[in-house]
């Protein structure tokens, strides 16, 4: 395992280990008041001459490149798939070229910096773990968080977790991709570490849509990739739609993007949305429940029979927060009362991008569905799209791209690689 995954995996483990002392938490830093920016390079203790110039730009040593190589089953990532871009402290000034501000943080410390943007007087809040940067976009009820790989320089790649997860689902996935591309991955509203909508304003399906559309204006991406677990899938369809110009790859993973609604049921269940988050806001206890780690886990497990323990704790990590008696789930509860949107099929004309569908075999798909509606979406796809539409049938379950990110990894990397080089627009 690469430094960087060992490193993630160390920090996971904090939280279930059987010590007395607290386990490192960084959130609360993201709010502190950061010092003085350095701007001077230093050399901490324990780097490698081979580690600092791979981070400077130079050629590493072969024994600095950690993970080289490791692709999918059956394909092969080359020099773009392998972990190492990623798999070292970046020395590097903590900076983005929508940003006014270059600071440069000690590795092993966590700042916040507070970043004007140029979207209608927003903010960014960035701050560098040495490994991946933390943002928050600021929005009128609060901010979404994201999570970030690579350099702001790198191709723009947009990615969406699925439903009642958080970006820390794209944690083993991203190290396996190629190494020119500017990864983001946003915990949609009332996910993750993102803000929870005011009281009395439910969660609408085109409110995740908006929340890609605001994070992406702050950015000033006029053009970019997407990709989208499960949900994630959905929410990227359906932006890829309303805004085709501004996507040009879109990579659903175990989804089918867009989903066409029979009217009688989606009138029913959108009185039972109403009716749910009626009576949520009624009962709803003041105080989250506090559960210990490991029954956090194992309730996590039990909704997600997909997941494994490994891939639960990171899913927690980022999931939950510490509290005194241990742990409350980040996610708003009324995001499993979700008002549905009126969709159909034929907005998959709109599409403009080349579209890449991967779906496990053991996946959502292929227990919950019978194998004709499958095809019928594929015919779909095939139809409007036409060789803009590449799908793949992968070894896993619905969450391959955590369990086993060296599945899909090859295959997305080939994609992402494929026509011409897409620059960002920053």
């Amino acid at each position: 395992a690469s430094k960087w995954q060992t490193g993630a995996k160390l920090r996971t483990d904090a939280i279930f280990a059987t010590r007395k002392e607290p386990p490192l938490d960084l959130r609360p830093l993201l709010t502190a008041k950061p010092p003085s920016p350095v701007r001077r390079r230093v050399k901490p203790a324990g780097w490698s001459a081979a580690g600092l110039r791979q981070v400077r730009g130079r050629p590493a040593s072969p024994r600095g490149r950690a993970g080289q190589g490791r692709a999918g089953r059956g394909a092969s990532c080359g020099s773009d798939g392998d972990a190492s871009r990623f798999a070292l402290p970046a020395l590097r000034p903590c900076s983005v070229k929508h940003a006014a501000v270059v600071a440069l943080w000690p590795e092993g410390r966590l700042h916040s910096g507070l970043v004007r943007g140029g979207f209608r007087g927003k903010r960014i809040l960035l701050a560098d773990t040495g490994t991946v940067s933390e943002l928050k976009f600021l929005v009128p009820w609060g901010h979404i968080a994201a999570k970030a790989w690579g350099s702001p320089q790198g191709r723009p790649v947009l990615c969406l977790h699925g439903w009642l997860d958080n970006a820390n689902t794209f944690n083993r996935l991203i190290p396996l991709l190629p190494r020119d591309c500017y990864y983001i991955a946003i915990d949609l509203g009332g996910h993750g570490l993102s803000s929870h909508r005011p009281a009395g304003f439910p969660y609408h399906f085109l409110d995740y849509v908006k929340d890609v559309r605001r994070t992406v204006a702050v950015l000033k991406w006029s053009r970019f990739i997407l990709i989208g677990h499960s949900f994630g899938g959905i929410v990227g369809g359906m932006f890829s739609c309303i805004f085709p110009e501004m996507v040009d790859k879109l990579i659903l993973v175990e989804s089918f993007g867009p989903i066409p609604q029979n009217w009688e049921k989606m009138l029913k269940l959108k009185r039972d949305v109403i009716e749910n988050l009626l009576n949520a806001e009624a009962n709803h206890p003041q105080s989250p429940k506090v559960r210990s780690p490991q029954e956090a886990l194992q309730r996590l497990l039990e909704a997600n029979r997909h997941l494994t323990e490994e891939s639960g704790k990171i899913i927690l990590e980022r999931g939950a927060t510490e509290v005194l008696g241990g742990l409350v789930y980040n996610r708003d509860v009324r995001v499993s009362m979700q008002m549905p949107a009126d969709e159909n099929m034929n907005v998959l004309k709109k599409i403009q991008a080349d579209v890449l569908m991967i779906i496990a075999q053991n996946g959502l798909f292929a227990k919950g569905h019978s194998p004709t509606l499958l095809d019928q979406r594929l015919e779909l796809y095939r139809t409007f799209l036409k060789e803009h539409f590449h799908f793949v049938k992968v070894a896993g379950n619905h969450f391959v791209h955590l369990n086993e990110p060296e599945v899909v990894a090859g295959i997305i990397s080939t994609f992402l690689n494929k026509g011409q080089t897409l620059k960002a627009n920053l």
